[in-house]
């Protein structure tokens, strides 16, 4: 009796930890992706911005004492 008991309260544990697990696991791997891609929205607007710079004609500043 003791022993069935200590074999369902085993196989309780497992199951309930791995539950958990599995619903930690999708918690962190939903953050992950949502890191990823607030990033490569950031990026993307950088890179949009830096080509907008580089693509200004660079105007030098004439010096009055030349």
């Amino acid at each position: 009796m003791i022993r069935s008991r200590l074999l369902w309260f085993t196989l309780g544990f497992s199951v309930t930890a791995a539950s958990i697990s599995q619903f930690i696991y999708r918690d962190l791997w939903t953050d992950r992706y949502a890191l990823k891609s607030d990033m490569k929205k950031k990026f993307d607007a950088l890179e949009a911005r830096v080509s907008n710079l580089e693509s200004v004609p660079y105007e030098e500043s004439k010096s009055t004492s030349g």
